[in-house]
């Protein structure tokens, strides 16, 4: 029973990883060197001919292939170049962030991001924004986030499964609609009044 429990928590580390990510054009690579002068860390970016392009090593072909191929290929072709070259290499995957946040549109989130760095990308939800309920709509499928645990935990973007092209949404609070409506109620109430202090004169 114990063995089985071991091997049902290593397929849960396997299955929420990164490794299997697909990258596709648009997307890209952070790789950070730490122990080479050259300047080459930085962001690089995967062509509309899936083609990754990287300093002194060439065209890495990301079509058909996940993170863990690329990475490695990366690594492999690095490792052949310099002696012994320490760097980390993380995927950078382009979604869109939409809804109650102030700045919607595209951003690049690596893996390790969590959800409060995800939406710091946006500038931060904007104070109408029910920012408890986030949701990762992904083609028609929607993926209810329970931000309040994900903080908790310390989950990041590779925990809760976020990937290439999925889009973030923010919904509205329903307590920021109610409060407009309040607003709009009450100026009725007084225009009812005036209306009324009118008529009877």
């Amino acid at each position: 029973m114990k063995n089985l429990f071991l091997v049902f928590i290593v397929l849960i580390v396997v299955n929420t990883n990164s490794y299997g990510q697909i990258l596709n054009p648009g997307d890209g690579v952070r790789i950070i060197f730490y122990n080479i002068n050259d300047n080459i860390s930085g962001d690089y970016y995967i062509q509309q001919d899936g083609l990754l392009q990287l300093p002194f090593i060439g065209n890495i072909d990301t079509r058909n292939r996940d993170f863990k191929f690329i990475k490695n290929q990366i690594v492999s072709k690095y490792d052949s170049l310099y002696k012994n070259p320490e760097l980390t290499v993380q995927p950078l995957l382009r979604i869109n962030i939409l809804g109650e946040v102030r700045n919607p549109g595209y951003y690049y989130v690596t893996d390790v991001e969590k959800i409060t760095g995800i939406l710091a990308l946006a500038g931060g939800v904007t104070g109408a924004a029910a920012s408890k309920e986030i949701y990762i709509l992904r083609g028609d499928e929607e993926i209810e986030l329970n931000v309040s645990e994900l903080t908790a935990r310390g989950n990041t973007a590779a925990d809760f499964g976020l990937r290439s092209g999925d889009r973030i949404f923010v919904p509205r609070s329903f307590w920021a609609d109610a409060s407009q409506y309040a607003i709009i109620f009450s100026g009725i109430a007084v225009l009812s009044t005036v209306i009324a202090l009118l008529i009877r004169k």
